[in-house]
């Protein structure tokens, strides 16, 4: 009997070790997102973290012939990535995040974390003319 606790005991470490790891480090999709950052601030009780909302606009609404703005609520982790989303509020960004699949507390408040400004500026510049 002895033998065996060895590794049943290994066994479900191993399990909930990959459990833990597929929930909290996993990343489920990455790509870019863009639109006007609405704001962005350092919040939290214990974990102060970067926090943010983007509103791209532009979208179909449900009631025809009015347009709805969607939001993307996302974190940051890095303070080189915060600073230039610090001084942004209000332009024009476009930013490569990760998702995962469930949020962790010292990695911000949302399961979504941006890695990367890939530009700032003004929107008026990003509109293209339908051909």
């Amino acid at each position: 009997m002895k033998k065996f606790i060895g590794p049943v005991v290994l066994g479900l470490v191993l399990i909930l070790s990959i459990g833990i790891w597929w929930r909290y480090y996993f990343v489920f999709a990455d790509g870019v997102k863009a639109g006007n950052l609405n704001y962005f601030e350092k919040k939290g009780f214990l974990f102060k973290t970067w926090e943010g909302r983007l509103v791209q606009d532009g979208f179909q609404s449900p009631n025809p012939g009015a347009l709805q703005s969607n939001e993307f609520r996302f974190s940051v982790v890095h303070d080189s990535v915060a600073l230039l989303l610090e001084r942004s509020s209000g332009q024009f960004v476009e930013l490569r995040y990760k998702e995962y699949l469930n949020p962790l507390p010292w990695r911000g408040a949302s399961k979504y974390v941006v890695t990367e400004v890939l530009e700032l500026g003004d929107s008026e510049r990003r509109t293209l003319p339908f051909r």
